[in-house]
């Protein structure tokens, strides 16, 4: 009986100490449950945080990138109002308007809408710019042109051939003198200067076709009358008409005194 006592007690001891073991290893084991679950809580509010911060970082670009594209439509829309104003006396501005009108709104369009429109809006204004340069340039080839052929037909004025035929037709349309008082015209400024434009007697100071005394006289039919045939002839045939009546009178005086 005594042995029997003795086994149940170190039995119970064992068991005791088992019992003991299979509690702290359930506690271990739930903790370590415990401590996994804190760990996926934690985890998931991290990712949670981590996609907000991921998606407000998201929208911050997005405002950052359709504020610089509606920048750069403003200065595309500047531009292409500047080239309106260079160009429109050369060239049809339609074009162009039309693009600035299409780009006006874009604060309410998505990106990519405008920058195409930017895109093209800038195409048109560097086309229309080309095209005014084009035409400035045909202009001034033009005006060079005109300049050159002013300058021959005048060169070709100043010519005794030439103040010759101008003193023939101002004759007859301006006083109304045919062919007989050009015939005592010609002798008459022959004799007093050769139909040069650039003559001058240094004794008298008489000058030009005409003989004017003063040259300066002849400033009454244009300010370019020591250098333009024509002015000097309209000077001379009004002298004539005014001092003579006519150039047959005027060459008879010639003769007879040896000026007019």
């Amino acid at each position: 009986m005594l042995l029997l006592k003795k086994v149940t007690r170190a039995q119970i001891l064992i068991a005791s100490l088992v019992l003991v073991g299979v509690l702290i290893a359930s506690f271990l084991t739930i903790q370590a449950t415990v401590i996994r679950a804190q760990s996926f809580a934690t985890g998931d509010k991290i990712a949670s945080s981590s996609t907000k911060l991921a998606t407000a970082l998201t929208g911050t670009s997005a405002l950052v990138s359709k504020a610089k594209v509606d920048k750069h439509a403003e200065a595309v829309l500047a531009e292409a109002n500047q080239v309106v104003v260079e160009v429109q006396e050369k060239v049809d501005t339609a074009p162009l308007t039309t693009s600035i009108a299409s780009l006006a709104s874009y604060a309410s369009q998505d990106e990519d809408t405008v920058m195409e429109l930017a895109s093209t809006t800038q195409a048109t204004s560097a086309e229309l710019r080309a095209q005014a340069a084009e035409a400035d340039r045909l202009a001034a080839e033009a005006q060079a042109a005109a300049a050159a052929a002013a300058a021959a037909a005048q060169a070709a004025a100043n010519t005794p051939h030439g103040a010759r035929a101008t003193a023939r037709a101002l004759a007859q349309s301006t006083h109304g003198w045919g062919e007989d008082q050009f015939s005592c015209l010609n002798k008459l400024w022959q004799k007093e200067s050769g139909w040069s434009v650039s003559a001058f007697n240094a004794s008298s100071g008489a000058t030009g076709i005409p003989q004017a005394l003063p040259g300066s006289k002849m400033a009454t039919a244009g300010s370019d009358w020591a250098t333009n045939a024509s002015t000097q002839v309209a000077w001379g045939l009004d002298y004539i008409d005014r001092a003579y009546g006519t150039p047959c009178s005027a060459w008879s005086h010639s003769q007879a005194v040896n000026w007019y």
